[in-house]
């Protein structure tokens, strides 16, 4: 009997997967990367969770929870708040619409994929788990994927080294974003190049290019390394027609079906230095890149200061490995071309959404990388290792990405700009009730901390806008109008825009209730709730009038 069982084993070990360095029994070392990846989720949902309920959420996460909610009631993709930004209110002077179909600013089919646990859970909150819940699972698909060639403890360094990245903690907890689905799909992906599961692997490829009209870029990078390591060169060729043919087809031809906003606001925005006119297309975008390589190059290399940063700060957390990885710059190199071409502040913020689209590319070169060189995770460099973890750590928290340790973290020091904990909480005790008093399906206008909050509705605007057409084609009036004069009243000694915003609100506010378009309800530690048509309340009008003497010296004109 015993032989028996000795010989029924060693054929069940027989028939296992041949994994190098007897990685079958060491696979139970997922459970070291679980304590790590419960740690990320716990914290940055903490403190998400906390940044959305202390009021500090902005507008990106009110157009998401919009769209999510319309979804859900059958008017897919549709936003009077993406409305606001498009290109037919902001350059051609028209009335934000309920029915503006927000796939001509982007194309995001892939959030239907969560609409069930939306519908279960309809709240802004919702995307904010959901997005911390993405982020944390790529990170686990991360370490499996490197356990394809990694013993496990340099796969659970790669992990730690994720969990720890700027580019990946600062987007997490942001608003919610489109690229937060990114990471899960890319190293999904490329697990199943690994495994050869072609099946899985177009599947993934669809769902990257349906995150939005430009996720192609980073499929395109996986195509183009498939080619030139010789690998999957035929499978690459197909990937990278795919990716690219999918892109030129959707921004050419059915994003312009819903709007204009893909050529006359967005390729302007980012790549109007390569263009001539008020509108380009992609095609014209990259005629327009061919034809100048100088300004191209030019481009690409400046600013040399903050583009050196922007590479370190995506390097550190794996110590630096990416540099000198091929594997690395082939898949990566493509999202980061298209980051370094672009203009505005954005573009090298790594704190900011578009740096995840990086990611994968850097941590699959890493991978590959030490899956040649072992023998170089000696002692010595795991210690540095250990300390550019720390370092990025660091820099993440230090960043105060998105505001989110505002009550740690001042935003300035001269003048000295700060809002505490007890303060902000206090504050968001008074916001409540003057939130409560604005029915669920009211017409409303507020400003921007105070849209995610109220997004669950079909007409919502940002102040100081208060038209738009409702489903009927008419032009409205919202009904109410909500302004948190007190959050821009902590913030103007040390921001231009937020003291221009301060005094562009009183002044809305003033002329509104003097021609008694709207009236004042209600006001509460500097927050100002009108509601059309309405006589304003006696005690609230008073309140706000002796608010008003308090912000004379902010008021004044400099």
């Amino acid at each position: 009997m015993r032989y028996f069982r000795q010989a029924t084993l060693m054929r069940i070990k027989s028939e296992l997967p041949k994994i190098p360095n007897g990685k079958f029994k060491s696979d139970l070392a997922i459970r070291a990367v679980l304590p790590i990846a419960v740690i990320f989720f716990l914290v940055c949902l903490t403190f998400a969770l906390h940044r959305y309920f202390s009021f500090y959420a902005s507008f990106d996460q009110g157009i998401f929870n919009q769209v999510f909610w319309n979804n859900l009631h059958g008017r897919f993709f549709q936003s009077s708040l993406s409305s606001s930004l498009s290109t037919n209110v902001v350059h051609a002077g028209e009335i934000p619409s309920v029915s503006y179909h927000r796939l001509g600013q982007h194309f995001t089919p892939a959030l239907l994929l969560w609409s069930p646990i939306y519908a279960l859970f309809p709240s802004p909150a919702t995307l904010t788990v959901l997005q911390v819940t993405l982020v944390t699972a790529a990170g686990i698909v991360l370490y499996i994927l490197a356990r394809e060639y990694l013993e496990p403890q340099l796969a659970v360094m790669i992990s730690a080294s994720f969990y720890a990245a700027n580019a990946v903690i600062g987007p997490t907890l942001s608003n919610f974003h489109d690229i937060s689905q990114i990471p899960l799909f890319m190293f999904t992906l490329l697990l199943a190049l690994e495994k050869r599961k072609w099946w899985l692997f177009w599947l993934m490829a669809v769902f990257i290019l349906a995150v939005r009209e430009d996720a192609g870029v980073g499929l395109f990078g996986v195509g183009f390394y498939m080619i030139a390591s010789k690998r999957f060169p035929r499978a690459g060729f197909a990937t990278c027609i795919f990716s690219f043919g999918y892109m030129l087809a959707l921004t050419n031809l059915i994003m312009p079906i819903f709007s204009a906003d893909i050529s006359k606001r967005f390729m302007l925005e980012r790549f109007g230095q390569y263009a001539n006119g008020n509108e380009a297309s992609t095609l014209e975008i990259i005629w327009g890149m061919v034809s100048n390589p100088g300004r191209l190059f030019v481009e690409l290399v400046t600013p040399v200061d903050r583009t050196i940063r922007y590479l370190i700060g995506h390097w550190l957390p794996l110590a630096f490995i990416p540099a000198i990885s091929p594997a690395s710059w082939a898949i990566a190199g493509f999202p980061l071309l298209k980051l370094f071409l672009g203009k505005g502040e954005s573009v090298l913020a790594i704190t900011i959404r578009y740096a995840l689209t990086v990611v994968p590319g850097l941590f699959y070169g890493a991978i590959l990388w030490w899956s040649q060189r072992p023998k170089s995770f000696k002692p010595r460099f795991r210690r540095f290792w250990i300390g550019c973890i720390c370092v990025s750590l660091c820099l993440s928290f230090t960043s105060n990405p998105n505001r989110t340790f505002y009550f740690v973290i001042p935003d300035s020091v001269k003048p000295w700009v700060y809002v505490s904990l007890p303060q902000q909480w206090q504050h968001v005790s008074q916001l409540r009730p003057l939130l409560a008093q604005i029915p669920p399906n009211a017409s409303v206008s507020a400003t921007t901390y105070l849209v995610p909050h109220l997004s669950s509705r079909r007409e919502i605007l940002r102040l100081p806008q208060i038209e738009l057409r409702n489903d009927a084609k008419e032009i409205i009036n919202v009904d109410y109008a909500l302004a948190d004069i007190w959050q821009l009243q902590q913030y103007q000694s040390a921001f231009k825009t937020d003291r221009s915003q301060l005094r562009d609100l009183v002044k809305q506010v003033n002329q509104l209730t003097a021609n008694r378009e709207y009236g004042i309800i209600n006001f509460a530690d500097g927050v100002v709730l009108l509601q059309k048509t309405a006589n304003s309340h006696p005690q609230a009008i008073s309140s706000w009038n002796a608010y008003l003497q308090q912000l004379q010296p902010i008021l004044k004109p400099n």
